[in-house]
Parts: C-alpha cells; structure tokens; sequence
C-alpha cells in the first residue's frame, strides 16, 4: 500500500529542525503565501495577534482585502501582509540609533531598549509593515468586572501583562518597553528558536502561508520559491522582500 504524503505542516517541521542544526548566517528564512488557498479567514492575523499580545493599534500581519470584478460577476481577493523581511531594508538605515537592523539570521528586528520611537522606519516601510506602539488597552476606560478570571490572571491585570518577544518578556506595566517603540513581524524568532514554526503558519486553515530555510534544498519552501507563478510586493524597489506569493 502507498504512503500517504505527509501533511506540509510535518514537512516543515522537519525543515525546521534541519535549519536550527546550521549555523545563523547559513540559514534563509523565507515566506511563501498562496493566494489561491487564502480564503479571508483572519486567523493567522488572530494568530499573531494572541501570540504576541499585541494592544490595540498594532497589528503585524494584516489581510488586506479586495474586490474585484463588476456586478454579477464579483470575487474577492486576499492578500496576508507581514513584514517582507527584505535583503535591502529602507527601514534600517533611517533610523538614527541604529535599533532596527538585521540579524545574523537576516531578519529585521527592533531593540526595544534602543529604540526613541522617532517613527522614521515607520515612513521608510514602502509596505506599512511597521507600527508604533502607544500603551492602548482594549479595556481601557471599559467596566471591567472584578476579579474575573482570564488564565492565572484578572482580567484588568492581563492586558499589561509581560509579552515576549526576541527571546525576552517585556512588562507593559509602568509604560515600558515596547510601549512607545516601533514594532513589526519578526517571523515568530521565539517559536522558531524553541523548534516551532510562526503562529500564523501553524493556525492557517488552508495552508496557504509556508515558511522554512530557502538554503535547504529539500525544504518545502525551496521548491516552491522558484515557480514560474511566484511574485514578490514592490520589487521594481530594489528591496529584495524574503515574502514570496503564489498566483
């Protein structure tokens, strides 16, 4: 009897620890998002938003949406938007402290602790990827009923609770970093270096969003980058964006 294919979320799991075994500068972590299995669904923006416990106003992976066609004949497409985590960034050599920059992995990150909130990555982004935090809370100035139990914590403690990011927590409490710093998708580097794949890979309902080392022959995402109907957002900028979509 023939084996049954594995599912694509095993195969990059497995991808994923072939990669961890290689040393940072080796590794090329790329996105592929199919947009012909995106069905609209939000849940990778959910995804995200609960992982990295993101407040009102910032958001790292929106699903932009568009209406094409003329009446009777109307679809609707959608098209994920993380961060493009490009080879050339605009956003790092603007910013005057030197707290977005890339990794050893390639990625783009923010050093919270560095970073004065000035905003110039934020204009720099020809994506609007980034945003900036300002200490919103969702139950800001709500009623909020007293000792109602959210996990381990009330529900008025919950939202300033530390989140983590970069391999740190950080406490919103006493307006703290990232409060007042910009903040972007890093393609989940703390599940990643703990073994596991982005949040909005995992929660992905079609499969359409796929990531993995591009420096890994037999990696999923290696075959996929190189198919004739693969397009990347604004490369005419010279920006050389690690996102790559399926037309």
């Amino acid at each position: 009897m023939a084996q049954e294919p594995k599912d694509v979320l095993v195969r990059m799991h497995e991808d994923l620890q072939r990669a961890l075994e290689k040393a940072p500068e080796d590794r090329r972590w790329v996105m592929v998002i199919d947009l012909r299995k995106c069905v609209g669904c939000h849940a990778c923006t959910i995804a995200c938003v609960a992982e990295n416990k993101l407040p009102p106003g910032v958001v790292y992976r929106p699903v932009l949406e568009q209406e094409r066609g003329t009446y009777p004949n109307v679809s609707r497409a959608f098209v994920p938007r993380p961060c493009m985590q490009c080879e050339n960034p605009p956003c790092t050599p603007v910013c005057p402290v030197t707290a977005t920059y890339k990794n050893a992995e390639g990625i783009v990150v923010v050093d919270y602790e560095q970073c004065i909130g000035c905003r110039a990555c934020l204009v720099a982004c020809p994506y609007g990827a980034r945003t900036s935090d300002f200490g919103y809370t969702y139950t800001e100035d709500l009623p909020v009923l007293e000792g109602a139990i959210v996990g381990r914590e009330t529900s008025d403690d919950y939202e300033v609770a530390a989140n983590y990011e970069y391999g740190k927590a950080w406490s919103r409490e006493n307006h703290g970093s990232p409060i007042g710093n910009a903040r972007k998708c890093h393609f989940c580097l703390h599940r990643i270096h703990a073994g596991e794949l982005p949040a909005c890979v995992s929660t992905c309902i079609g499969r359409a969003t796929l990531y993995g080392d591009a420096n890994d022959p037999d990696s999923v995402v290696a075959d996929l980058i190189n198919l004739p109907n693969v397009v990347r957002l604004k490369e005419e900028l010279g920006t050389e964006p690690r996102v790559y979509y399926l037309v």
